[in-house]
């Protein structure tokens, strides 16, 4: 399908809903994040819909600095994301499933070997989140001091990544034969050892499982730093993104494609899907009290907790004059430096004060939220879509079931009207569904 066709759509599953303080409306289990029900209801709307696939973010630490904070979150008690999309999978038929796993703290073995399965338990929909830890608190869970800079983070990342496609690549796609009356269960023919020796890996193979169904799970990546930009553009097939603006948002995806089409890469295999929170009214008055409803569950502590997250740590919001400008720079972060140049960059093009952009930052986290009618959301969607901004989006509902059902029943037929969205799966696989190029094995003709 054409790039001007059709809008792809993700959705983000949380806990409670993207807004920090949602787990305290009444209409949301509070146990969510341990309750694989509460998950299978929320994919199965989103399946209902059409949705190309369900994400889950993970960060393997508790993200929150302070006990104040911790104590006010609901974060901090939920699945590791291939278990859970592991669960879906037999609850679930054609939605793509998308988890995320750091190359920081894991080994190339483990997650080709875990994917793998996935995409084999679901007949071909798992998808990857390629990440480069950058939370601080991460990096004594795994017996380190500090988080490994920058620079090392990316050069590792590319490495494992073409480390676990290798191992993707280990058996040939028809290498088991499994005949019983030869007694013949492989072709060894078409086995193929990576032997990989690299600057930050050594990895034998061969893969202990066949090869995927989709030869690779679909890759996503959300690279944002220049760094990072560059990553997503080599590996990235689905790659997220934070576009508060329709400026920044077409800046975003003009860079990505022309990296990517500088590497030989066709835009079509490179999807750019930023997110998008979706308030959602049958009137603009209705719209707003539901985000004001969430702004009475939101506390201070929360607020400011974080704010320091996202901006890197480098700075205590309690000891400010919060009435001031937000500053143009602030000390350069070893985390998450491209939320920090995202904020910053906000807080500089809307002369923010501290005050404003901790607000912004609890509301959105510098995401795009759209406040507003279902013909209202519909509408700036196809708009980014339409400037190339955007080939779809991630929807991240501010509260769940009912911010995602509320999507569902009210937004996707106004897309469907317009013509951007399909009211059907086309494929069997989520690449089919994405219009995503299978991989050749790259061991092909050379055993």
């Amino acid at each position: 399908m054409g790039r001007n066709a059709e809008l792809k759509l993700g959705v983000f599953l949380i806990q409670a809903g993207f807004h920090e303080a949602a787990w305290r409306d009444p209409s949301v289990p509070a146990s969510g994040g341990v309750d694989v029900d509460h998950y299978a209801r929320l994919a199965a709307l989103a399946e209902g819909a059409a949705f190309h696939f369900v994400f889950l973010a993970d960060s393997p630490s508790v993200l929150e600095r302070d006990h104040e904070h911790i104590a006010r979150v609901s974060r901090n008690d939920g699945f590791e994301p291939i278990t859970l999309l592991s669960a879906l999978s037999s609850r679930t038929r054609d939605i793509g499933l998308a988890g995320t796993a750091t190359t920081t703290y894991n080994q190339p073995y483990h997650i080709a070997r875990m994917f793998a399965s996935l995409d084999h338990l679901s007949r071909g929909r798992a998808a990857w989140n390629i990440v480069t830890s950058g939370l601080k608190f991460e990096a004594p869970n795994f017996g380190h001091k500090e988080l490994p800079d920058h620079d090392t983070r990316y050069a590792r990342a590319r490495e494992f990544v073409e480390v676990v496609k290798g191992l993707w690549d280990s058996w040939e796609d028809d290498a088991f034969i499994r005949e019983k009356q030869s007694g013949i269960f492989a072709d060894t023919k078409k086995l193929h050892l990576l032997n990989h020796r690299g600057d930050h890996l050594s990895v034998r193979g061969p893969l202990n499982i066949a090869r995927p169904p989709q030869g690779y799970p679909v890759l996503a990546q959300a690279g944002a730093s220049d760094t990072g930009i560059g990553f997503a553009a080599e590996v990235g097939e689905v790659v997220f993104t934070a576009a508060p603006s329709l400026e920044s948002g077409k800046r975003y995806y003009a860079t990505v494609k022309a990296k990517a089409r500088a590497l030989g890469r066709e835009d079509d295999q490179v999807l750019v899907m930023p997110g998008i929170i979706p308030i959602v009214g049958k009137t603009k008055e209705e719209a707003s009290e539901k985000l004001r409803k969430l702004h009475s569950y939101m506390h201070f502590d929360v607020q400011i907790g974080l704010a320091e997250r996202m901006l890197g740590f480098v700075t205590d919001l309690r000891s400010i004059n919060l009435d001031s400008l937000v500053p143009e720079t602030l000390p350069r972060t070893n985390t998450t430096q491209s939320s920090q140049a995202l904020l910053l960059d906000l807080a500089a093009r809307q002369k923010l004060t501290w005050r404003q952009l901790i607000r912004l930052v609890s509301d959105s986290k510098g995401q795009l939220m759209v406040v507003g009618t279902p013909d209202e959301i519909a509408r700036t969607m196809v708009d980014t879509f339409d400037q190339r901004a955007a080939d779809g989006f991630i929807v991240l509902p501010a509260i769940v079931p009912n911010g995602l059902k509320d999507f569902v029943d009210l937004v996707v037929p106004e897309l469907r009207r317009l013509g951007k969205f399909r009211s059907r799966y086309s494929g069997q696989t989520l690449r089919e569904n994405l219009g995503l190029n299978r991989p050749l094995n790259r061991f092909m003709g050379n055993a």
